[in-house]
């Protein structure tokens, strides 16, 4: 990938490695000067000055993942939103695992991705071009990256929370407000390491907003909208659970088995009884571009099944 700046009168007399160091904000100094670099055309020392209208050309080596062929699979079709030379977007089905790990050797959204392109290296070899994850039962926009520059600069964003993030959620309970906002720090359940819980002390801050959008009184179940302002494990499940509101059919924060047996009509009840995972989609994901610094929004439908849960919702 090739890059083209011009010097502006405020970097004039910066070294060259410096100046580029301002304008590719995602590279270290030291990344960059492995790169290979035209001042005005002529191959120059970094330790060069640059002056006003000077034009700089910046050769960036495309990295590819060292994942070997058997870790490659193609297991499913991918629901591609968009893809160019340095990032992909993908709307992440129900049931798949984001990465390798020691329960899930194959199958994985990841080793999907690299039979159809390459990803960037950074990362690691498992977890080439991954910058954020959906828990394995969660649908919806997912962003990666296939290029270095675009990892270091989607980690920064990420980082900081510069980007929206807005999920669907299917909740038992009917609130008595339009919109709120949760906050509560989440860390590690003591008592069951695989489970996050809100504490009083410790743990990291997290903000969710929560805007209902649907409620079925009659079933006690309301459809949320969410919105993200940190990017905590499993956030929006613990702050809703804790708040009252558990997802439909999450086995880990749902305390659903009492409302289950109330539910009369047969259809909800067929579906709640059948479906394992937790009713959450990620359905908007709003981020500058990490490389071009276009803004980018991307929207997923809701999956096959929670479109089902909708439709019985309404029509009974």
């Amino acid at each position: 990938m090739v890059r083209e700046f011009v010097v502006a009168e405020e970097n004039v007399g910066v070294r060259l490695d410096k100046f580029l160091a301002t304008v590719m904000p995602e590279f270290s100094r030291s990344e960059i000067q492995k790169f290979n670099v035209l001042h005005n055309g002529v191959v120059v020392k970094f330790a060069e000055r640059v002056r006003l209208g000077d034009k700089i050309t910046v050769d960036i080596p495309t990295e590819t993942t060292s994942v070997a062929a058997d870790n490659i699979s193609k297991d499913f079709d991918l629901d591609i939103l968009f893809e160019d030379d340095d990032i992909i977007v993908i709307n992440k089905p129900r049931s798949v695992v984001v990465y390798p790990s020691a329960g899930n050797k194959t199958g994985t959204l990841v080793q999907n991705i690299l039979a159809h392109t390459n990803l960037a290296l950074a990362g690691g070899a498992v977890r080439p071009g991954v910058v954020h994850r959906l828990d394995k039962d969660t649908s919806g926009v997912m962003v990666f990256a296939k290029s270095n520059a675009a990892y270091n600069g989607l980690v920064k964003t990420f980082m900081t929370h510069d980007l929206t993030r807005k999920y669907i959620a299917f909740v038992w309970g009917v609130p008595n407000w339009e919109s709120a906002t949760i906050t509560g720090n989440i860390a590690r359940s003591s008592r069951n390491r695989q489970k996050m819980s809100m504490v009083k002390t410790g743990g990291k801050p997290a903000t969710t907003i929560v805007d209902a959008i649907n409620v079925w009184s009659r079933f006690g179940v309301s459809e949320f909208r969410c919105t993200l302002l940190t990017g905590r494990t499993h956030q929006i499940r613990v702050h809703l659970s804790a708040h009252g509101f558990p997802v439909l059919c999450d086995t880990v924060y749902g305390r659903s088995g009492n409302r289950v047996g109330s539910v009369k009509n047969a259809d909800l009840l067929d579906f709640l009884k059948t479906h394992n995972g937790q009713m959450l989609h990620a359905e908007v994901l709003e981020f500058t571009h990490p490389v071009t610094g276009e803004k980018m929004r991307f929207r997923a439908k809701l999956p096959d099944d929670m479109a089902e849960l909708k439709y019985i919702l309404e029509s009974a």
